[in-house]
């Protein structure tokens, strides 16, 4: 199979500690290098195993989702357990543009096929036990929820399912975080900067659909209003809350919520 990146890097196994990998390609999305962290499970005789991809937030990059919240470690004590069926679990950077890319083109960069494309790319290139056929999901948390919520509806055909924790819901919230002006994050369609929105736009095939919020998070009453919104527009969702702050134990946690959410609908 012909790479679709110009240069790939990929960890040494003789070095990776914790089923733990790391890719790095060239890509004309990012007019540069992206990394990704990957989570392979160690099980064996594993095809066809589904994809997760989990976006990170303001200020973080490729690592943070492993290094902070142990998700490999949480993920893999769940499948062994059998409470989740294997799965591989992609942890890419979000292009380390300012504080926070948002996953949305802009600045002469495409942050979001970096996402859509790329990340899912160099996954099945470089990780055996994936395919072409591997079903695919998407979640994240805080920018990285806004990542998941409007990338998942914005492709609904490619996304299975959608999970996200203390989501921004709008582009208008990123400046609660970043030292950027908002309008650098400006879209020439204005509905990709809302979730709300972009949803709307393609209820009539969206993929299953949860998100959760502590009740002592910041970002609480932008989704309040959004269950809300969805609710009215007669949307198929799932929303929780739970007692939690804007953190990482927070989000350690809850992301147990998405792997079991996701595990329910892969087909292998």
């Amino acid at each position: 199979m012909e790479s679709k990146f110009r240069t790939t890097e990929i960890s040494n196994p003789e070095f990776e500690s914790n089923n733990l990998r790391f890719i790095t390609v060239k890509t004309p999305n990012l007019q540069g290098r992206g990394d990704i962290c990957v989570f392979v499970p160690p099980m064996k005789d594993l095809k066809n195993v589904p994809i997760v991809t989990l976006l990170h937030g303001v200020y973080g990059s490729a690592w943070i989702w492993a290094h902070k919240a142990g998700v490999h470690l949480t993920a893999l004590k769940m499948m062994q357990e059998g409470k989740i069926k294997p799965m591989v679990l992609a942890m890419p950077s979000d292009g380390l543009w300012g504080d926070g890319s948002a996953y949305l083109p802009h600045n002469d960069k495409n942050f979001e096929s970096w996402i859509v494309d790329d990340v899912v790319n160099a996954v099945i290139e470089n990780i055996d036990c994936t395919s072409s056929t591997s079903d695919l999901f998407i979640s994240g948390l805080s920018m990285g929820g806004f990542g998941a919520l409007h990338l998942g509806a914005k492709y609904p055909l490619r996304y299975k399912a959608i999970s996200a924790h203390s989501s921004i819901t709008n582009k208008n919230q990123m400046p609660l975080f970043v030292e950027e002006d908002e309008n650098q994050y400006n879209q020439v369609n204005s509905s990709d900067e809302d979730v709300l929105e972009t949803i709307l736009k393609n209820k009539t095939e969206l993929p299953y659909l949860r998100f959760d919020c502590g009740k002592d998070d910041l970002l609480i009453e932008h989704n309040r209003l959004l269950h809300q919104q969805l609710n009215e527009a007669n949307i198929n969702h799932t929303y929780e809350e739970f007692e939690g702050a804007h953190e990482w134990a927070y989000w350690q946690e809850h992301v147990q919520d998405s792997l079991l959410f996701f595990s329910q609908f892969v087909t292998l």
